[in-house]
C-alpha cells in the first residue's frame, strides 16, 4: 500500500486494493517534465511575440521546450534498454533546464530595474509588478529539479539512498518522496506570486482573483508541511490530496474565465484579444502543479524488469 492507496482506502470495497500501474512514479513524473518543456516552449512564445519581434535571447527558451521536451522522451524510450545511458541524457537535458530558467529570470529582473535610480528605489513593488514576470523562467529550472530527482534511482524506495554510476550510492537528508513534496511546494509558490503579481495590475477588483490566491497559500503550506513529515497520516495525505484537487479545479476555472474575459460581444473569438489579454495557459499553471501533486501519492517502486 501507498500513499494514493492511504488516502483512497476508505472509498474502496472490503478487501479490494488498487491495481499496480505499468509505469513507475519516478516515470511518469519524466513524462510530465517532458511534457511541461513542450508547453514551456509554447507558452514563451506566446508572451514574447506580443513584442512584435522576437529578441534573439528570447528564442532560447522558445527552441529549448520541444527540444527538450523530445529528447526526455527519448530517454524514456532509451532507459527501457539502458537506463545508465538514459540517466545521463536526461540529467544533461534537464541541467540545461536549471540554467535557461536562471538566466531567463535574470534577463526578466534587469528589464523591471532602473539602474540610475537612487538607492532604494531602483526595485520597487510597482516594478516588478508591470515588469516582466521574474518568476516565470524559473519554471524551467524547476521542471529540471523535478526531472533530475526522478532520473536517478533511489533505492531501496522511500530510503533517500540514490543509485549513482557506477554503483556507488549517495544517502540524502530525506526520501525522494519528501523531496517531491518540497518541489512540488516550490512550483506552486512560483505559480502563487506570478498569479498575484498579476492580478494586482487589476488590484483585484473582480473578486475571482482572490481564489487562485486563498487556495495557492493553503496548498503551498499543506505541500511544504508533508514534506517535513517524515510519516504522514491518512489524515495528513488525505488533506494534500484534497489541496493538489482544489488547485486542479482553480487552474481549470481560471483557464476558463481568462477566456471568457478574452472574448468580445456575443462570445467572437478575436486573435488579438487572445494573445494581449488575459493569458490562457497561465491558470494552468495550477492545473499542472496539482497533476504533479498527485503523482507524488503513486507507488515509488520501480517495475521489475
Amino acid at each position: 500500500m501507498y500513499h494514493l492507496e492511504t488516502v483512497l482506502t476508505p472509498f474502496l470495497p472490503k478487501n479490494w486494493s488498487l491495481p499496480r500501474l505499468p509505469f513507475s512514479r519516478d516515470q511518469v513524473m519524466l513524462l510530465m517534465a517532458a511534457i511541461n518543456q513542450f508547453f514551456l516552449g509554447l507558452d514563451t512564445y506566446l508572451v514574447h511575440v506580443l513584442n512584435g519581434t522576437i529578441r534573439p535571447n528570447e528564442w532560447i527558451p522558445i527552441i529549448f521546450g520541444p527540444l527538450a521536451g523530445v529528447t526526455l522522451l527519448a530517454a524514456g524510450v532509451i532507459a527501457l534498454k539502458q537506463r545508465p545511458l538514459a540517466t545521463i541524457l536526461a540529467t544533461t537535458v534537464l541541467l540545461a533546464s536549471i540554467i535557461v530558467g536562471v538566466l531567463g529570470a535574470y534577463f526578466h529582473l534587469i528589464r523591471g530595474v532602473l539602474p540610475d535610480a537612487p538607492l532604494g528605489q531602483a526595485i520597487t513593488l510597482n516594478l516588478l509588478i508591470w515588469a516582466p514576470p521574474i518568476l516565470a523562467p524559473l519554471s524551467f529550472a524547476l521542471v529540471g529539479i523535478l526531472g533530475i530527482s526522478a532520473a536517478w534511482v533511489e533505492d531501496p524506495p522511500d530510503s533517500g539512498i540514490l543509485i549513482i554510476l557506477g554503483g556507488w550510492r549517495l544517502q540524502l537528508p530525506y526520501s525522494k518522496t519528501q523531496a517531491y513534496f518540497y518541489i512540488v511546494a516550490m512550483g506552486i509558490l512560483i505559480a502563487l506570486i506570478s498569479s498575484t503579481l498579476d492580478h494586482a495590475r487589476s488590484q483585484f477588483e473582480n473578486p475571482w482573483l482572490w481564489l487562485p490566491a486563498a487556495v495557492g497559500i493553503f496548498a503551498l503550506v499543506v505541500a511544504a508541511t508533508l514534506g517535513a513529515i517524515d510519516n504522514p497520516t491518512r489524515a495528513d495525505l488525505s488533506t494534500y490530496a484534497a489541496a493538489m484537487l482544489l488547485l486542479l479545479l482553480t487552474g481549470v476555472i481560471g483557464a476558463f474565465l481568462h477566456v471568457e474575459a478574452n472574448l468580445v460581444a456575443e462570445m467572437i473569438f478575436v486573435q488579438e484579444r487572445f494573445l494581449r489579454g488575459a493569458p490562457l495557459l497561465a491558470p494552468l499553471l495550477y492545473t499542472n502543479m496539482g497533476l504533479l501533486g498527485l503523482v507524488v501519492l503513486l507507488d515509488p517502486r520501480e517495475k521489475e524488469r
